[in-house]
């Protein structure tokens, strides 16, 4: 699977602009500042129905414009014959919005009755400059970056998700009436209560699957970038795998009408990134922080391929600033062996990207953005 063109309307920097793809590398120069990132966000939008950068749609729009239009047209190789002719299936995506409206998403001209039913079906991996936030921020970021990982990977995940989160406002918006009215409707509380503890308990349990799925693969990246000089260890903790959760959780009732909040629940979920024993965040270096980030987004990138049959495309976005020529060379080489199948990969000096990847001996296309 791979994106051959894209056509975009007043989209971020852009007014009217259109793309056609090589199957395997483009490299996007320019200067900073000209709509390099844009354009990745745009291919990413495209994929997950939402920026890579902001969780504003409206801030998708150009300012000076009233709406914004992103087509894709994604080719799929249904089989190869001995003869080595293609047959090819090509699906057209579009995304548009309107200020002041809701988004739209079309598959070959129809709309998908949830847009979830998306999620998933162009899987895409993004390596960017401020992913090391995933270990230095909350574990909120951390929950955002492993569920749009198993978001990708399972659909019956992600509405599990969207109901979870939908539970949980409604019953934090309860709590907060009973506070103001200093009133309590028990009965009218457990309707949001029940099914919200049980949608918890299937998304810890799919959290738990895939961190022991996830896992060996994390752990095979970081050896490969890092030579293996560390032992690193990503472990999930959760109060809602305790046995007698739904009892913990009732008994908790009076602590979440004070706190007017629900204040238990995977929504509280973390996972402890260590390095030799010790927390990744306090004592790694800013190279095995970056190593740990890549590993992170590699072993995302195989799993997505093992699962989907085919490998996603992968997003770099000014990768060549940020990584030692030791991690670029991991990433050259697995673009040579046939790992990565599209990539997309944006850097403000031409020269550069020029030297590492004119000899690569794959299909490498270039384009330049201007002011």
């Amino acid at each position: 699977m791979y994106l051959q063109k894209i056509s975009l309307a007043n989209f971020k920097s852009y007014d009217y602009e259109s793309f056609k793809f090589s199957e395997r590398v483009n490299c996007v120069v320019g200067e900073n500042g000209s709509g390099k990132t844009n354009l990745l966000d745009a291919i990413y939008f495209l994929a997950l129905t939402k920026s890579s950068i902001s969780n504003q749609d409206a801030l998708a729009i150009n300012h000076e414009a009233e709406y914004m239009m992103i087509e894709g047209e994604f080719n799929s190789d249904l089989e190869t014959t001995q003869s080595e002719i293609r047959n090819q299936k090509s699906e057209i995506i579009t995304i548009s919005l309107q200020r002041g409206q809701k988004k739209a998403v079309l598959r070959d001209k129809k709309a998908y009755e949830r847009i979830s039913e998306h999620i998933g079906k162009f899987p895409v991996v993004m390596l960017s400059p401020n992913d090391t936030d995933v270990i230095r921020d909350g574990s909120e970021e951390r929950r955002k970056f492993f569920d749009g990982v198993m978001a990708q990977l399972n659909s019956e995940y992600l509405e599990n998700l969207l109901q979870y989160n939908r539970l949980l406002l409604q019953r934090n918006s309860l709590l907060k009436q009973f506070s103001e009215r200093n009133y309590v409707d028990d009965l009218l509380l457990d309707i949001y209560s029940d099914p919200l503890v049980e949608v918890a308990i299937k998304l810890h349990q799919a959290r738990e699957q895939f961190v022991t799925e996830f896992l060996p693969l994390f752990k095979k990246h970081y050896a490969m970038l890092s030579d293996a000089r560390e032992e690193v260890e990503m472990i999930y903790e959760s109060e809602v795998g305790a046995e007698n959760f739904t009892q913990i959780f009732r008994r908790n009732r009076q602590r979440d009408l004070a706190a007017q909040r629900t204040t238990m629940g995977v929504h509280k979920d973390d996972f402890a990134f260590e390095i030799n024993g010790f927390t990744l965040r306090k004592f790694g270096s800013q190279g095995q922080q970056k190593s740990f980030v890549i590993a992170l987004k590699l072993a995302q990138f195989e799993m997505l391929s093992q699962q989907k049959g085919f490998p996603p495309i992968l997003l770099l976005d000014d990768i060549f600033d940020k990584l030692d020529d030791r991690r670029i060379q991991q990433l050259i080489r697995m673009m040579v062996d046939g790992t990565f199948s599209q990539v997309f990969i944006t850097d403000a000096r031409p020269e550069r990207t020029r030297q590492l990847l004119d000899n690569l001996g794959v299909e490498v296309e270039y384009f330049e953005i201007k002011k």
